[in-house]
């Protein structure tokens, strides 16, 4: 199993916690830095300094970094044109020697939408957008360099394309869809995604889940084995209970919350929860860290957890 490190920087972090974070990713051996594409607090936090841009910041650490994958879980398809965005997650690409995902999702928090003045569809409405984006973008992508690309639908229209520039990654950087949708999202999955990803659900709704995405890949003639499966969950890890404890609160939950709703425990309590994940088919597990200043604890995580589920 690959762990990769997820990130909520819309809860208050700067770009320099970011990186701080993106580098110890790095030096640990995790596979991944992720961070979620918010414009809003969530809950009673002040959320100081205020967001920090997705795509800006993963360019930036594109450059600060060498090895690990960037990318997003997930971007909305309500923040930007989907022809700007192609050419942001190319540059990234491109930026970063090509080690850029795009995860692209319908969006869900309203409340941010309102506050920066974007526009929230209704579901059927954002999943519109979501299915012309994954088709629009990667059809921008795969258009060979000296071609013109043109699209038309319902809600978006281009016209000569040169469909520039082109990433790194061939054909594209890996698409990352998830969520828990019974019919659209395993369809969009199966016909664009690389990889599944079946977000904070315990480990039998995951199953299930797994299922419906293979269903459907099935169901269009591709094997499901060529989508990678993954999972995401809050992991607090400690020494003993105590340790535990102080970082859980640190993170925003109580015990009890974090046994109900996430991963944690000591580093052999994690291994056997993740163990259960990897037993349902998860390649890739999300490891949601929320206090990002203690960068110790993802020290513990490679030295002890790592290990046991690479």
């Amino acid at each position: 199993m690959l762990l990769r490190i997820f990130t909520e920087p819309q809860q208050g972090a700067s770009y320099d916690d970011l990186l701080a974070v993106a580098r110890t990713t790095e030096q640990c051996g995790f596979d991944a830095f992720f961070r979620s594409d918010h414009y809003l607090v969530m809950g009673d936090g002040d959320g100081l300094p205020g967001p920090t841009d997705a795509w800006i910041t993963l360019a930036g650490l594109a450059r600060e970094t060498q090895r690990i994958k960037l990318g997003t879980l997930v971007s909305s398809a309500t923040f930007r044109n989907p022809g700007v965005l192609a050419i942001s997650v190319a540059q990234v690409d491109q930026m970063s020697g090509g080690r850029a995902e795009l995860g692209l999702g319908a969006g869900w928090y309203e409340a941010e939408h309102a506050a920066y003045g974007l526009d929230f569809p209704d579901t059927p409405g954002r999943f519109d957008l979501l299915s012309e984006q994954l088709e629009l973008i990667t059809g921008l992508w795969k258009t060979p360099v000296g071609e013109k690309y043109d699209f038309t639908g319902a809600h978006y229209q281009l016209k000569d394309s040169p469909a520039l520039p082109k990433p790194v990654q061939q054909p594209h950087p890996p698409i990352i869809v998830g969520g828990a949708g019974k019919k659209r999202t395993p369809a969009l999955a199966a016909q664009y995604a690389a990889e599944f990803n079946a977000g904070f659900k315990p480990v039998d709704e995951t199953k299930v889940l797994y299922d419906r995405v293979h269903a459907a890949c099935e169901a269009i003639g591709r094997e499901p084995g060529t989508l990678a499966l993954s999972a995401a969950q809050r992991v607090v890890v400690g020494k003993d209970e105590a340790e535990v404890e102080r970082r859980a609160a640190a993170a925003g939950w109580t015990l009890e919350q974090l046994a109900e709703h996430g991963v944690g425990g000591t580093p052999d309590q994690v291994v056997d929860h993740l163990g259960r994940f990897a037993e349902a088919g998860t390649g890739r597990f999300y490891l949601q860290i929320m206090d990002l200043a203690d960068l110790d604890h993802l020290e513990l995580i490679a030295a002890e957890v790592l290990p046991q589920v690479s």
